[in-house]
């Protein structure tokens, strides 16, 4: 079982749980729904975590999960729990990996759209667009701490690894 940390206030936090449950079933795993609502929530949060005595957990993409990275790194790191965050910030908090769209890369379009608005483009009329960079973060100091040795075919497909 694998608890997934989510807000489930989130805009798209169905079709987030809906893919995220569906990439775990292809992989024949098991997840659980950990929902917050806000930070008050992150302490029951960690408790349902613990509780379901699993060997790793992952976090949803979310603003308000982000702003309490810090909060839920150090939660992992208390519990000797690996975990996977949905972008780099949580791995360079010292979170162990991250996988996600580049918010780099997403910041430079979003400023090409400002850009056109700007120009007198109508904001309707502009293409809804995906994320086409992902990257993946991975800490070697928590991998450590953890005890964990990361495959070095992980090790050279990530982006970043943080020495």
């Amino acid at each position: 079982m694998w608890p997934v940390i989510r807000n489930v206030t989130h805009p798209n936090a169905a079709d987030l749980w809906g893919e995220t449950e569906a990439a775990a079933r292809s992989l024949d795993l098991r997840l659980q729904s950990v929902e917050v609502r806000s930070p008050a929530d992150l302490g029951g949060a960690f408790k349902a975590v613990t509780s379901a005595r699993p060997s790793a957990f992952i976090t949803l993409a979310d603003g308000m999960l982000f702003y309490n990275r810090t909060r839920i790194v150090e939660f992992a790191a208390q519990s000797q729990l690996p975990a996977i965050y949905p972008d780099r910030e949580f791995a360079k908090a010292g979170g162990l990996m991250a996988y996600g769209p580049s918010l780099a890369s997403n910041f430079r379009r979003a400023a090409t759209y400002v850009d056109k608005i700007l120009k007198g483009a109508n904001p309707a009329d502009l293409p809804v667009e995906q994320p086409t960079k992902f990257e993946l973060v991975i800490n070697a100091r928590t991998a450590k701490a953890l005890g964990l040795t990361i495959p070095p075919s992980v090790l050279a497909r990530a982006d970043e690894v943080v020495e």
